[in-house]
């Protein structure tokens, strides 16, 4: 779908008050079993998100089977405070490798983006896609083929990292945004997530952890 790597611009809420003091903002707290504050949309296909509890704690999972819907929360983060995004994440059931620059393989078993949001000027609408790959490709960046000029993908890891193992990432959004539009924004205005297998037909599972920003 060319416009669902903009899924945070259209299915923003209004959220009211996050947890956040000096130095964190929690936006998925999703191993308190929470999703307040989290609004699906569907594009093609319902991706299946539940919380489950997995060993000694709760998690989000996904499962996507020819589908793409994701799960987005708007909140304005300062970059200039909480650069730092901080999440965990599992691939469970991974993708085989595809050609993720092309439309036919615009699938992931595991992204997560973030989003200024453009209003009514949807073309002002940016994109940040932090994904898990499906090929050796970690480190690369690439703008994405539904929408080269509104996303921009990341691949911070790949299928090199194995199924079943949580990995802690940490990522500054200020500083990913300058690499890749060559701007830094004050602000962003929402997270998003999604396991989506649309375009190649597949089926994927993925699991994520809490989500927050953080100042370092």
């Amino acid at each position: 779908m060319n416009n669902k790597l903009l899924l945070a611009g259209t299915l923003m809420l209004a959220f009211g008050t996050v947890s956040a003091d000096n130095t964190q903002i929690k936006l998925g707290e999703f191993s308190k079993g929470s999703l307040q504050g989290w609004e699906s949309k569907v594009f093609s296909g319902q991706t299946q998100y539940q919380i489950k509890q997995q060993g000694n704690l709760k998690s989000l999972s996904a499962t996507a089977t020819k589908s793409a819907s994701g799960l987005g929360i708007k909140k304005r983060i300062d970059l200039t405070k909480t650069p730092i995004l901080n999440w965990t994440w599992r691939i469970d059931k991974p993708l085989p490798p595809l050609k993720e620059k092309t439309k036919a393989g615009d699938d992931y078993a595991a992204r997560l983006y973030v989003v200024i949001d453009g209003g009514l000027f949807i073309w002002k609408t940016r994109a940040l896609n932090y994904v898990w790959s499906s090929t050796p490709s970690k480190g690369t960046k690439w703008n994405n083929a539904f929408a080269p000029r509104n996303a921009k993908m990341l691949a911070v890891r790949d299928s090199r990292d194995g199924p079943g193992q949580w990995v802690t990432e940490k990522q500054n959004v200020a500083e990913d945004f300058k690499n890749l539009y060559g701007f830094v924004p004050r602000c962003i205005d929402g997270v998003a997530l999604m396991t989506d297998t649309d375009n190649s037909g597949g089926s994927a599972a993925a699991s994520y952890g809490d989500i927050f920003f953080s100042a370092k």
